[in-house]
Parts: C-alpha cells; structure tokens; sequence
C-alpha cells in the first residue's frame, strides 16, 4: 500500500507529459502482484498512482484526496469495487471509472448499481491495453 500522505493530489492546474495530461489514479486490487503490475505501469505512463489492496482503504483514501480516475476490481474482500465506484461517485460525481474484471457480467448487470458511466475491461488483459484506456478516459 502506498502511503497517500506522500503523494500531492491536488486538483490546482494539470500538469502534462508528452503532451498529454497526468491523472491522479486510485487502484483497487486485492490481488498484490497484478496492482503493482498496474501501478508501474501507469506511472511508467507518467500518471500519479495510489494504490490499496481492499475498498474500504481506498474509500479512506478517496475521503481526503481528489482523484480523476477509480481503477478497481469488482470482486475484493470487504468493500467490492461497485460499492467503493457507488460512493466514490457520490462523493465526486466527476470522478471517472474504470472496472477490471474477470466478471464483467456483473458489472454490466443492472442490478449491480454500478455507476452508469463505468467502464468495464475484463481480465485478462495487457498493460499495454490499460494504460490506453485509462488515458483514453482521461482524455474524454
């Protein structure tokens, strides 16, 4: 887990790299090899990563920072990834998701009352294939 004291959040200006902007990214994932995978990757990319191992440390985290993008696994101990999206979306509408899944149904099924605007990227997958969406929905 990294330690989100230690990483700035805050919304004042966008900065850009390569001409494209950072977003400030919240992972979920419980399963530890594949999150570290993810968060390289992404701040390979040149975004800001916090990344936490269950939902109900992420939502602790989302309390007192401000995020562009929610990354989160669907199926995790304790808080699921469509609570954590079902109140990180109340608490900042504008923030945007992303599921990854090896359940997509789930997410995509209505009585999940997952955030209409989620987006849904089912396991497995490439990094190379996250790091494009996730910088396509930064762009949008």
């Amino acid at each position: 887990m990294r330690d989100p004291a230690r990483i700035s959040l805050s919304r004042s200006g966008r900065e850009r790299l390569w001409g494209k902007p950072l977003a400030r990214i919240l992972l979920a994932e419980d399963d530890e090899s594949l999150r570290r995978f993810l968060a390289a990757a992404l701040v390979k990319a040149g975004h800001i990563v916090a990344d936490f191992g269950d939902g109900a440390e992420a939502h602790d985290c989302l309390k007192s920072h401000e995020f562009d993008l929610l990354l989160t696994d669907i199926v995790m101990p304790g808080m699921d990834g469509i609570e954590l999206a079902k109140r990180a979306a109340e608490h900042d509408a504008a923030l945007k998701i992303m599921f990854i899944t090896g359940f997509a149904a789930v997410a995509l099924h209505p009585s999940s009352q997952a955030p209409k605007q989620a987006k849904v990227l089912s396991k497995p997958f490439h990094l190379r294939e996250i790091v494009q969406e996730v910088d396509r929905m930064i762009a949008a």
